[in-house]
């Protein structure tokens, strides 16, 4: 007679197996799985640092817990490391089907919630605050909340400004392709879908208008961060279009990475855009915009101050969101099951 299922429980795998246990959320859709035991400890002074030991000695763990059969192509996720500054309380290492990012404000908020509402960090009504060091720099988060429910995260995100704006690129399937190149935690470059008259549900189309769009840039475009060369590369193409609800701004849809798309508005692609529309005198100081995502979820997004990254004229953006925890997990990683290491199918 077969025990009771539940019996699995108790089941251990042997002793040569890696245990990792993450926490997932989602930020209006967008997937973070958050590592809460099991990684290694990274050596390095700097979250770039520590980023650099995870790409050169862990990245099979990235790519077990990013990948299929564990995740998909379009999984995101988030490395907790001790802080690099003295103000914050931790560190964070962002990492995605194609490697690790600068920046991330969907997996901000995502964190922000579950470090909140799980009592990670001790809770202030109506407001909480953490604070973040990323490889981009350090993060200012709050959340709202009440009666010990995180309602909704904003966070003041790094200095973000624009690159190039009004540029214009020869692509040989589409001509000349007018964009904006902006930072907001990693460089994007902002494409109007009209002028490609890209149909926004036809997604393996936006994919790949949006990858040829990217590498013609990387290959074309020179990006010069004005302090740290690490983010000198072109993360995403964002495509603009009109809101689908007549109260928002404008619809995204940001191709980042290896062809992921992104199902939130972009937390750091939002903050480039209000660089942009500052920049171009569409949208004014503490003045508010929401953005749409692909799947209809929304950020608002404004500029709370001028300022100044080393001599660009810079702004810094205040985005809002919400997330919410979906489940905690436990993954076993056989290092004989060569198919478990992770692989990538779109």
């Amino acid at each position: 007679m077969m025990k009771n299922v539940s019996s699995l429980l108790e089941w251990e795998p042997p002793a040569e197996w890696l245990e990792i246990k993450t926490i997932d959320a989602h930020t209006g859709g967008e997937p973070l799985r958050v590592i809460i035991d099991g990684y290694p400890s990274l050596s390095g002074n700097t979250i770039l640092e520590k980023r650099q030991n995870a790409k050169e000695n862990f990245d099979f763990i990235r790519k077990a817990l990013m990948l299929e059969p564990r995740g998909h192509a379009d999984m995101y996720g988030a490395i907790i490391t001790p802080p690099e500054t003295s103000e914050a309380d931790f560190g964070v290492i962002f990492m995605h089907n194609d490697g690790y990012s600068t920046g991330c404000g969907h997996a901000v908020i995502a964190i922000t919630k579950i470090f909140v509402e799980t009592g990670l960090v001790k809770i202030n009504e109506p407001e909480t605050m953490i604070r973040m060091d990323v490889p981009s720099g350090t993060i200012t988060a709050f959340a709202h909340v009440e009666n010990s429910k995180v309602v909704s995260i904003r966070f003041i995100n790094v200095p973000s400004f624009v690159e190039i704006l009004d540029g214009e690129i020869e692509i040989s399937e589409y001509g000349k392709i007018k964009f904006d190149l902006a930072f907001g935690g990693a460089y994007y470059v902002i494409v109007n879908a009209d002028d490609l008259e890209l149909d926004p549900d036809n997604i393996s189309m936006v994919i790949k208008v949006g990858m040829l769009i990217k590498n013609s840039i990387n290959n074309q475009v020179k990006i010069m961060h004005p302090q740290e060369s690490e983010m000198n590369f072109l993360y995403g193409t964002i495509f603009t279009f009109k809101p689908k609800n007549k109260n928002n701004h404008s619809r995204n849809i940001c191709v980042f990475a290896n062809g992921e798309i992104d199902r939130s508005p972009t937390g750091t692609g939002v903050s480039a855009r209000a660089a942009v529309h500052y920049a171009r005198d569409e949208i004014s100081l503490d003045e508010t915009i929401t953005i749409e995502s692909i799947i209809g979820s929304t950020f608002e997004v404004s500029v709370i101050e001028e300022t100044k990254i080393g001599n660009k004229n810079a702004v810094v953006p205040q985005v809002v969101g919400t997330a919410n925890i979906i489940g905690k997990n436990t993954f076993w990683i056989d290092p004989l099951d060569e198919k478990g290491q992770g692989f990538f199918l779109r």
